[in-house]
């Protein structure tokens, strides 16, 4: 990088220059992110021309050139677009688990997962390279990012035990008096109990629903007892919020794409904010596998969204200590379990370090900020105002490491006046992306997927990226913020600009739904689906189905029902492996060279 003696820059890739090729739904997003982290887009985009693989590069006084290249899928694969990514990765089957049946998201979740996955190897590239590395080129591709998406749920369905809850269809939003639909939370069993009771909900489905609810994060579906629907359908919006109210759990109506581009702010995905001078020169020289090699990540984080952040670092070279209450992770337990320990905890934190705080205690914090005293980025989601209360905010951490790069992945970012608990499902209901994830002619309803907690740990690790190159760039501490609420708008930003305009937002009834089969189902590509569906192939089986549609010339891929069957399927030949504890994990997304 240009030396940052004499440069000083405001966004870490100031001064860069950007040239891309390819198909648009490859190149544009991951071009919109680098544009906005401070690239120049040195000639327009020639006319799209027939392609599957996209290429885009970095150049500029100072650095070597680095370039990117993504593509769908093996080409022998089938895999040609979004849907059949969806089809063969087992998102579909994830996403459709509440209603029984595979359905593809009707938004582009693995393409979105792949541009922030191209963003963050050519950041790390960089960013090797200013501590002393030679990292050229980064290639990574839909179906990986597809893969990593589902990682948590492809290590549960090939653990040594089976769920501790129900794999069943049903789930909320649930729906009062007047048809609103709105979304529950709460993480404490008191609170629900103390919510159906308000509204005089039968006792035994109070309790029978409460194991399927809480768990419904991990196996995408709740199905808890129909009466619960029912018992919420007897009462008004009114009287919902007082149980809200008197029982300490929280309810969300689901909101409107239209709505939510009426407000939207324009705000980036993610901040970044300098503060005093500071830097570390490096003590391990990265390598172009691992351009983070050398560096160290505290993450404090809890669920999703900050440990996929920090285990997205420990994929590029970062060593990762996890900072864990006394006795540790209580999740780690959760099961199903691979040789004792959760098949969902290892897929987002295998590899990491553990270190045991408790943050109550003086004695804990003060060890901990001497910890930070010695990182390079310190990590978490706590909730809003509680990293200050304890001591161990920005500029408190700052003050003993001013080179610290200091991340905090929340839900809302503070931009919703008056915002529900920060959750996944929250979130996806306040956005309008319980909207958009559905074709128009389907009820709104935000996914049982967690789809927000996945893009947002992703774009907290692009944020810390873009933080720790900022850093070697003006040789000042940083810190980085990203949000739930940021992967909402990300993942709807077509959606929001086709309400913004007066144009349908949703996708035409229909869109995305696999067809069935004798023995299973298909997805035929988005171009070819309207000419798919004129075919009958109930009575096929999914090979000579797939046979009868690439015969007439329509693309199509077999949908994955079961995700423990992926280690085996020849679409991923070699490409999902087992770990120590024989627990099943996808590639790394990305490859250096």
């Amino acid at each position: 990088m240009a030396s940052p003696v004499t440069t000083q820059t405001v966004r870490p890739l100031d001064g860069l220059d950007l040239d891309t090729s390819g198909p648009p739904e490859l190149i544009c997003l991951a071009a919109q992110h680098l544009r906005l982290l401070g690239a120049r887009t040195r000639s327009e985009p020639a006319s799209p021309q027939p392609a599957t693989t996209a290429q885009i590069a970095l150049t500029g006084e100072g650095i070597l050139p680095i370039e990117a290249e993504v593509n769908w899928a093996d080409p022998e694969s089938g895999i040609t677009d979004e849907v059949t990514v969806q089809a063969a990765t087992g998102i579909m089957a994830v996403h459709g688990r509440r209603d029984g049946g595979p359905r593809g998201l009707a938004v582009d979740y693995a393409t979105t997962a792949a541009s922030v996955l191209v963003v963050q190897g050519m950041l790390a590239g960089l960013l090797g390279q200013a501590r002393g590395g030679t990292t050229a080129r980064v290639s990574t591709s839909v179906d990986r990012a597809a893969l990593l998406t589902v990682s948590q749920y492809l290590a549960a369905a090939g653990a040594d035990e089976g769920e501790a809850a129900e794999l069943a269809p049903g789930g909320p939003p649930f729906t009062d008096a007047a048809g609103t639909l709105f979304e529950l939370e709460t993480l404490d069993p008191a609170a629900w109990a103390a919510f159906w009771r308000a509204l005089e909900a039968p006792p035994e489905a109070m309790r029978a629903g409460w194991r399927p609810f809480q768990f419904r994060y991990a196996t995408a579906c709740a199905p808890f007892p129909q009466v619960l629907h029912t018992t919420t359908r007897a009462h008004p919006w009114q009287r919902i919020l007082q149980a809200a109210a008197v029982s300490g759990a929280e309810v969300c109506p689901l909101g409107s794409l239209a709505g939510r581009a009426a407000e939207h702010d324009g705000a980036p995905p993610w901040s970044l904010t300098s503060h005093r001078p500071g830097h570390r020169a490096p003590t391990v020289l990265p390598t172009a596998e691992r351009p983070l090699a050398g560096l160290t990540v505290l993450e404090a984080g809890r669920r999703i969204q900050a440990p996929l952040t920090a285990q997205l670092l420990g994929l590029l070279g970062a060593e990762v200590i996890r900072i864990e209450p006394p006795g540790g992770d209580p999740l780690r337990g959760m099961p199903p379990a691979c040789s004792g320990i959760s098949a969902r905890w290892l897929a987002l934190n295998r590899g990491k370090q553990a270190v045991e705080v408790d943050i109550k205690a003086e004695t804990d914090r003060r060890r901990l900020r001497e910890m930070a005293a010695e990182a390079d980025v310190f990590l978490h989601n706590w909730a809003p105002g509680k990293a200050a209360q304890l001591g161990l905010d920005a500029d408190h951490l700052a003050a003993v490491n001013p080179a610290l790069v200091y991340a905090y992945t929340s839900g809302w970012a503070d931009r919703i006046p008056g915002a529900p608990m920060g959750t996944d499902f929250m979130v996806q209901a306040r956005t309008g992306v319980g909207e958009a994830v559905h074709p128009a002619g389907e009820a709104p309803a935000p996914s049982l997927m967690t789809l927000l907690d996945v893009l947002g740990g992703l774009l907290g690790t692009e944020a810390v990226l873009a933080g720790l190159l900022l850093r070697e760039r003006n040789r000042q501490g940083v810190r980085v913020d990203s949000s739930l609420l940021a992967a909402a708008d990300v993942l709807i930003a077509p959606a929001l600009r086709r309400a913004a305009t007066g144009g349908t937002a949703r996708r035409p009834a229909g869109f995305r739904h696999p067809l069935r089969t004798a023995d299973g189902w298909v997805a035929p590509t988005d171009a070819s689906a309207e000419a798919a569906r004129a075919y009958d192939l109930s009575g096929l089986s999914t090979h000579n189905a797939l046979a009868q549609l690439h015969t007439h010339g329509l693309p199509a891929t077999a949908v994955t029902t079961d995700l423990a069957a992926l280690p085996h399927d020849p679409r991923f030949a070699d490409s999902i492996s087992r770990d120590a504890h024989g627990a099943p994990t996808v590639p790394d997304p990305w490859s250096f060279t």
